[in-house]
């Protein structure tokens, strides 16, 4: 049943299409994942044959950062023009071949040139991330039922997998240009051929850049919608309390919980798993009782969660970590399927949030970090709280549409 004033689809298509199209989102999510852990994995070598300090190879991170915070406005425009497949196919290879750039450029000692190599890095991320957020959307509207966050799953299955690898790569001792750049040859032929299937289906709207009024939407008219800029605040504190666990619960734990630094590393992996299982429960979740309902639940359960770890005892501490990560779990994918409610606009609107969720991740660990100086790492974490805090008060802004009494 289509709805007054919705975009038009010209036809339903076939299911074996739908299901091609997902199972090409669910591999390029994944691969996404596995290309960031690969070069992360060997983190400390980097930091080694660079000679950096601790400050050093933040600055270093951050390149990438910048890269992608540059790229990601830009990336709904270049989705939009260029349509998902060919925009996916190009950050692919732009994201592979410059960490391939970085890594023989780490080995050879030469920073000036890997870090201009991490910014491009960052901006294929971006355009990456926006691109399979696009299709994924416009599967998951076909689907007519929620999938995106178990696409999001997958993408920390592949960190998982790819850190596992790196870490038997760095026992063997192989150098980090071998590695990286046989994972990477690896992840582009992968991806090339799963994105066959991008674009197959029909999309969001029969001109992606036009109103349903037939008017040209401008991109930049995007930033002065308050929804969607209320969408990209919850979105960012999702990616905040979700990053800020990656960076520095193990730290806590160690530091704050003087525990052993093998057991905080367990707790980093505990939180990883704890998500990724919120994820592929949570799309039943979301189909049964709505997105308003479950994200209340869930930044309800990652303030508990939050205040758990950092004020109960250590044991207490470790299961504040299984309600945490459940409760992250669903923020970012949600706020990428609010982003597509809007068809004709879905481009543009998916660029715009995604930019200011990844704001949180250029800022978020120094910020912390700093916070950590005066208060400690472990007290510093109640700011994922308070911001956890501020995202359930805005909730309702990712209303699914047909729950709404005006059209956005």
């Amino acid at each position: 049943m289509t709805e007054r004033g919705a975009a038009p689809v010209a036809t339903r298509p076939a299911i074996a299409d739908i299901r091609r199209s997902s199972l090409a989102v669910t591999v390029m999510f994944a691969l996404n994942g596995a290309a960031f852990a690969t070069f992360a994995s060997r983190l400390p070598d980097v930091k080694s044959l660079l000679a950096l300090s601790a400050a050093g190879l933040g600055l270093f991170l951050i390149a990438g950062s910048i890269g992608s915070v540059i790229g990601l406005p830009m990336s709904g425009w270049v989705t939009g023009r260029l349509g998902s497949r060919v925009a996916v196919r190009l950050a692919l290879l732009v994201t592979t071949m410059s960490y391939i750039g970085t890594a023989a450029a780490v080995s050879a000692h030469l920073l000036w040139l890997a870090v201009p190599c991490m910014a491009v890095t960052g901006w294929g991320i971006g355009l990456w991330d926006v691109a399979m957020n696009l299709e994924g959307a416009i599967t998951e509207r076909h689907l007519r039922r929620s999938i995106m966050p178990r696409y999001h799953a997958m993408f920390s299955g592949g960190t998982v997998l790819a850190a596992l690898i790196g870490a038997g790569a760095t026992a063997a001792r192989v150098p980090v240009w071998l590695h990286v750049g046989l994972v990477m040859c690896l992840i582009a032929a992968a991806g090339m051929w799963a994105s066959r299937a991008f674009s197959t289906l029909p999309r969001l709207a029969d001109k992606a850049t036009e109103s349903p009024s037939g008017k040209q939407v401008s991109h930049l008219s995007v930033w002065r919608d308050p929804r969607v800029l209320l969408i990209g605040v919850v979105t960012l504190v999702a990616a905040f309390t979700e990053g800020t666990a990656n960076d520095w619960m193990s730290i806590a734990f160690v530091e704050g919980h003087h525990v052993p630094k093998w057991a905080g590393v367990l707790a980093f992996a505990t939180f990883l798993a704890c998500m990724t299982a919120g994820r592929l429960i949570g799309t039943r979740l979301l189909d049964r009782f709505g997105r308003v309902p479950v994200l209340r639940v869930c930044f309800a359960l990652a303030i508990l969660g939050c205040l758990v770890v950092v004020f109960g005892p250590t044991a207490l501490a470790y299961a504040g970590i299984l309600v945490w990560g459940v409760g992250v779990s669903l923020g970012f994918p949600v706020g990428m399927s609010a982003a597509a409610d809007d068809p004709a606009r879905a481009n543009a609107r998916i660029s715009v949030i995604s930019t200011i969720a990844y704001t949180a991740f250029l800022a978020g660990p120094p910020l912390l970090g700093l916070l950590g100086e005066h208060v400690g790492v472990l007290h510093a974490m109640l700011a994922v709280g308070a911001a956890a805090t501020v995202a359930l008060a805005l909730v309702p802004v990712v209303r699914e549409p047909d729950s709404t009494s005006a059209t956005s």
